[in-house]
């Protein structure tokens, strides 16, 4: 057993998360993590014509109907996600209506947003003073984490340049990411993300300050996720240099090198990129998103897929509990092998 600041907040066995992985349907394998052990999380789907509340309240459902573990739920903050002010006011006041959920959704993550926006809602300030939730909110630089801090969310996510789907423009690596938030905020609980996908990687982060990893190339690449077969495929031969970062929703994003990515190179500044935001037409929001509509058809070339750099580290498609407990194997090893150095 491995206990961490982290497992003892949420009462997990293993400091293991699914990362969120919108706009995409990750019900089946949010329930596989947590009943392995970890914890599964719920993420904010907004394919073209889904209602993101009824989405989330659904898989909600299923959740406390299939377990009696924790679990968590992902909203994405940005002012360009659809259905967003539904969910911060909605959400609270679903999961505060049912007791099995407000006690097992503990985790509630923000990101590619504003990390006020959720803790500034009268329905999840109600929801906190009346259950065990934490909020915590993705950081991908110092300042953005010091923003967290004045949000007075619960912890962070650390997520460095290596994982898929939406990124920082410092684009930071993890490794550094880390040291970093280490040495300005020591008593934060973290959670590291980007590049995680073995129990070496495990045991780095916890050495570094983390309590726990998020991984999401690594349960994609798992027999419960909702991923068609040929996004699954991608990632047993993939090499880190087969994705690269591109323009997205939501600032830079990395993705799989393919037909769409090429078409959206990434944007040179900040300022460009808030300039191309701006410039979207409902027009161009609803082709984009179509994007994401065609991976779940298996269209892997002018789809958007998204994949972290831990690729290159991934050579199979397990079940998801068999990853994770592969992982905490690995793991208890190295750190054997680590204490076995001090003399």
């Amino acid at each position: 057993m491995i206990e961490t600041d982290i497992t003892k907040m949420f009462g997990l066995k293993y400091p293991i998360f699914s990362a969120p992985m919108g706009p995409f349907f990750t019900r089946d394998l949010a329930l596989a993590v947590s009943e392995a052990g970890g914890l599964g999380v719920l993420s904010n789907v907004n394919i073209v014509g889904t209602d993101p509340v009824k989405e989330h309240k659904a898989s909600m459902e299923y959740m406390i109907e299939h377990t009696d573990k924790p679990f968590g739920l992902n909203i994405l903050t940005s002012r360009n996600n659809p259905g967003v002010r539904q969910m911060v006011r909605n959400l609270p006041k679903i999961v505060m209506g049912n007791v099995r959920m407000r006690d097992q959704c503990k985790y509630w993550l923000t990101s590619a947003g504003s990390s006020k926006f959720l803790p500034q809602s009268k329905y999840f300030q109600e929801l906190r003073e009346n259950s065990e939730v934490k909020h915590f909110h993705v950081a991908p630089a110092v300042w953005l984490a010091k923003k967290c801090l004045d949000s007075n969310v619960d912890g962070i996510v650390v997520t460095g340049t290596e994982g898929g789907g939406h990124q920082s423009f410092e684009r930071v690596t993890t490794l550094v990411l880390l040291q970093q938030m280490m040495k300005a905020f020591p008593d934060l609980p973290k959670i590291a993300c980007g590049g995680f996908a073995t129990g070496e990687s495990l045991v780095a982060a916890l050495s570094l300050g983390a309590g726990a990893i998020a991984m999401g190339s690594r349960f994609i690449a798992s027999k419960q996720s909702e991923f068609h077969e040929n996004y699954k495929g991608l990632i047993p031969p993939g090499k880190p240099q087969d994705t690269g970062l591109f323009t997205g929703s939501f600032g830079p994003i990395r993705l799989y090198r393919n037909e769409y990515a090429e078409s959206h190179p990434a944007p040179s500044t900040k300022e460009e990129m808030l300039a191309y935001e701006q410039s979207i037409t409902p027009e161009q929001q609803v082709k984009d998103l179509g994007s994401y509509d065609r991976v779940y058809d298996g269209d892997v070339k002018t789809g958007a897929v998204l994949l972290g750099q831990s690729i290159g580290v991934i050579d199979s498609i397990e079940d998801a509990n068999d990853i994770i407990e592969g992982i905490m194997k690995q793991a208890e090893v190295v750190i054997r092998r680590n204490a076995a150095m001090l003399k």
